[in-house]
């Protein structure tokens, strides 16, 4: 069995969805924790966006 290569190929994909998994889910973790900034005066900065609310 382990000298099959299906078998090392089918570990190679296994350990590389794992990693990949691992690090989109550090990456989601950092974006999700850092939050979204603030959003500004719209009126200040965009006229038109003022007057589409009315």
């Amino acid at each position: 069995m382990w000298r099959d290569p299906g078998t090392w190929i089918a570990l190679g994909v296994s350990a590389l969805f794992i990693v990949a998994g691992f690090v989109m889910q550090r990456v989601f973790t950092k974006i999700l924790k850092q939050g979204s900034p603030e959003p500004d005066d719209t009126e200040t900065n965009n006229p038109k966006a003022a007057h589409h609310e009315q």
